[in-house]
């Protein structure tokens, strides 16, 4: 999505729609010119978490700066000593890496200023409107009310799937997994087509299939960025309907597509969904890419890679987001991370 902004006003009606999601006693660095990927942070309170959130942002923003690299900081909180104190102190790490802070912007909701002018105005509900209707006609979802709120959009009822595996679990064992393995291809390729939701029965049978690490493996070999939005939606409907016994499979397929889309937060969100006590190797992969600000387009050139780590990661691994979780990664990178003590 791509959005042209005049205003700092402008810029702060943007960033929901950029991130997905309202964000909230956050940070926001938004790159000018391509490369560096747009991140959310939670704001940092004091000394030791100003120095924790650039502990997690320096791989990344190091790895990606270029000469004349630049980018704004954006704070979103009513605590302007704490924005001001946080985005000069990123500015300054960021310098060392070659990356030039253009704007340093703190609004609350109402008002907006930029530290580097001491420039003030208005957020104003006409600005809001009109970026969200230039965003609709890209034919984007509007943002979710908050990070919480997407979180929550990813659980749904999950009683009539529940239901169903044993069934589903007795039909596989009475089928051979070359079987549901062209079934479950054949079931995706219909939903590519139609976008229609699966049935409860076919939801069971196929998170039943997704247990067999080569049906798995089948169906995420068919996720390119021409049709992750597809499997977005098929892995989030699933997600949502999953019982935790099942559910690690599609959370992570969920995350990948989400990671291949640029939508971090998403991403992150659909990780938080994989059970705790059911690690999955798949998760920890796009848990990797997250943390290290992974552009979706290196997944083509190290994707055998990274198949081939999915499956020698040890299953005990359980991927979590660091303390400063970052939704990192869109077309332009975008990045989510909580903050310390999560």
């Amino acid at each position: 999505m791509d959005l042209v902004v005049q205003s700092p006003d402008e810029l702060l009606a943007a960033v929901p729609h950029v991130l997905g999601f309202k964000p909230e006693e956050s940070i926001v660095l938004v790159p000018f010119g391509p490369g560096l990927p747009i991140t959310r942070v939670n704001l940092p309170k004091n000394a030791a978490d100003r120095e924790e959130v650039w502990d997690a942002l320096s791989g990344p923003y190091g790895r990606h700066a270029r000469p004349g690299a630049r980018l704004a900081i954006l704070c979103f909180t009513e605590d302007r000593r704490s924005a001001e104190l946080a985005s000069q102190h990123l500015s300054n790490r960021l310098e060392t890496v070659g990356i030039t802070t253009h704007i340093r912007l703190w609004a609350d909701g109402e008002r907006w200023r930029e530290f580097n002018t001491g420039q003030t105005g208005l957020q104003t509900q006409a600005t809001a409107e009109r970026i969200a209707a230039a965003t609709v006609l890209t034919g984007a979802a509007q943002p979710a009310a908050s990070r919480a709120s997407l979180a929550a959009s990813m659980v749904g009822d999950r009683e009539p799937i529940a239901q169903l595996l044993p069934a589903a679990r007795a039909a596989a064992a009475a089928s051979t997994p070359a079987a549901e393995r062209d079934w479950a291809l054949d079931r995706l390729e219909q939903f590519h087509a139609d976008g229609n939701r699966l049935s409860d029965v076919d939801g069971a049978r196929m998170l039943v299939a997704l247990e067999t690490i080569g049906t798995r493996d089948a169906l995420w070999e068919d996720m390119s960025r021409e049709n992750h939005t597809s499997h977005m939606a098929i892995w989030n409907d699933l997600t949502r309907r999953a019982p935790d016994e099942v559910r690690a499979a599609p959370a992570s397929m969920l995350g990948f597509a989400s990671w291949l889309h640029g939508d971090g937060a998403k991403a992150w969100c659909a990780l938080d969904q994989v059970p705790a006590d059911r690690p999955y190797s798949m998760a920890a992969i796009v848990a990797s890419a997250l943390q290290n600000g992974i552009h979706p387009r290196e997944w083509e050139r190290y994707q055998t890679q990274m198949r081939d780590l999915a499956g020698e990661l040890d299953e005990s691994f359980v991927p979590k987001p660091p303390e400063h979780q970052r939704d990192l990664p869109r077309t332009q990178p975008a990045t989510d991370r909580p903050a310390p003590g999560r």
